[in-house]
């Protein structure tokens, strides 16, 4: 077995008079894949930045190639060969996607930029990803997906000798996360170093020689991946067995009262002529693929882009101009990607929590004690962790924030939930509170719908699942017919139903 090429001894890091990382141990082996497991919160993004001179500890010491060093910022670290892939996108949206794969490393021709070698460069990278992404593209115009390739393909374009990874396959594929193990093997057999993080159990088990696992910012231990089960890392992430995942379905009665109903609905350039409908008391799942235009849909009837067709909520016709206009109409949306447009990052727990409900805190001056309480309630019912409440909601941990963010949204007392990935980046023990917190809805005749490329979450907690396929519904699945399976036969256009006619579409009186 090898040396290490980076060493953390003793690493503990804290930030003011919170201490988030307590005395941690880690190596990493050239030729070798060790993944880190905990807990949101648990310090994996803490000890991966410590690592590549993002954060100097408070104590401890980092030894790279068997010497104690001290990076003075992220660059010298790259400089050595150790690169960060970050778990949220870190790249200049209005440059184009070959400026992002060579920005600070730009090759020179007469003391200029080569942009014939930059662009040269930036294709043989996407072509190692195997990825049909347009150099030329400002990066802001692709898909979440696309921009997590260029990531990668901008990380393995430097000279790397140890390369960690923060929750890389989130917004993946299944395709491009095959693409990227694969990637990761040919590292690994020239000897690059792989730190990787990630929550999805079956892939480090896939991909991993060791594993580090952390609870609570303190070592569990390192152990051979070899020797555990996904049970095992599970159990010791969150120190307690993790059965009963999912809670036990609620069945719908059959005079349920629809909820909301799509009928005939287009969304220019990304669906068209969807119709489905939800009750209340019903989780209804929306599958698909990456692009077959699942939030899309959903953001065009909440206003967020233009729609044609008909919607109606509890049976009368509506159309939202505006998110506001359904969120008055007692609509509320969880956005798939709670950095840009889930959170204010910069403010404060309680501005952000109160934020979507404002006008009930400020008659006409916003109410500080009021907002208080309404944080503290929201902590204590949605289990946020957080030492301190007087932090910005950018210093949470994922989990944390999609706690924060679902807790923001319940503030407004809505009647429809639309849940946009929401258990995205988020590891096992949270997912299974957000996912009794579903049932908690239900139970309350909340209409749930379910937007997951996740399929054991659709399976789990939807009684219907709607498959869309290239912008169309190819097919609506319950009871026996709902299987992984049978959901990828339709997502994939192997199968497809004919569009219900009227008579098969359930209404309510206005």
């Amino acid at each position: 077995m090898s040396e290490p090429i980076l060493v953390g001894r003793g690493l503990t890091k804290a930030f003011g008079p919170v201490e988030v990382l307590h005395a941690v141990d880690v190596d990493v082996r050239p030729g070798e894949v060790h993944a880190l497991l905990g807990e949101n919160g648990a310090g994996k993004s803490t000890l991966m930045k410590l690592l590549s001179g993002y954060h100097d500890p408070t104590a401890g010491e980092v030894l790279f190639d068997g010497a104690p060093v001290r990076f003075p910022d992220s660059n010298a670290a790259e400089a050595a060969g150790i690169v960060l892939i970050h778990q949220e996108l870190n790249l200049v949206p209005d440059l184009t996607v070959e400026e992002n794969v060579v920005l600070g490393r730009e090759p020179h021709r007469l003391g200029l930029v080569d942009r014939r070698a930059a662009r040269a460069r930036a294709r043989e990278m996407l072509d190692t990803l195997r990825t049909e992404v347009p150099v030329t593209k400002r990066v802001r115009d692709l898909s979440v997906s696309q921009m997590q390739m260029v990531e990668i393909a901008k990380a393995v374009s430097r000279e790397v000798r140890v390369l960690c990874m923060d929750e890389p396959t989130d917004v993946l594929t299944g395709t491009e996360t095959e693409v990227l193990f694969d990637l990761m093997r040919r590292l690994v057999a020239d000897g690059v170093a792989v730190l990787y993080v990630s929550h999805k159990l079956d892939e480090i088990k896939a991909i991993a020689d060791r594993v580090t696992i952390l609870r609570d910012g303190a070592l569990v231990g390192t152990f051979a991946a070899a020797d555990l089960t996904t049970a095992d890392m599970a159990r010791r992430m969150v120190g307690r067995d993790v059965a009963d995942m999912y809670p036990p379905k609620r069945p719908v009665p059959a005079d349920a009262p629809v909820a909301l109903e799509l009928d005939d609905v287009s969304v220019p350039g990304h669906v068209e002529g969807a119709t489905l409908h939800v009750r209340r008391g019903e989780v209804l799942g929306l599958a698909g693929l990456i692009g077959a235009g699942r939030t899309e849909l959903f953001e065009g009837v909440l206003g967020l882009r233009p729609m044609h067709g008909r919607v109606r909520k509890d049976g009368r016709p509506v159309r939202w101009r505006h998110a506001e206009d359904a969120k008055f109409d007692r609509v509320a949306y969880l956005t798939e990607d709670r950095k840009g447009k889930g959170l204010l990052h910069e403010k404060s727990l309680r501005e952000n929590v109160t934020l979507q409900a404002l006008e009930r805190f400020a008659r006409p001056f916003v109410h500080d004690r009021q907002e208080r309480a309404a944080l503290e309630a929201a902590i204590e019912e949605f289990d946020v962790r957080v030492a301190r409440h007087d932090v910005a909601a950018g210093t949470l941990s994922g989990g944390n924030q999609q706690k924060l963010v679902l807790a923001k949204l319940m503030l407004t007392e809505p009647d429809v939930v639309v849940l946009d990935e929401p258990t995205r980046g988020i590891d096992v023990g949270t997912k299974r509170q957000i996912y009794f917190y579903v049932a908690e809805l239900l139970a309350r005749n909340v209409a749930v719908v379910l937007i997951s490329s996740e399929l054991p979450e659709l399976l789990g907690l939807a009684h219907r699942v709607v498959v869309l396929k290239d912008g169309t519904v190819t097919g609506t699945l319950e009871g026996a017919a709902l299987t992984e399976e049978t959901i990828m036969a339709y997502a994939t256009g192997l199968r497809r139903d004919p569009p219900p006619t009227p008579a098969e579409v359930p209404r309510v009186r206005a």
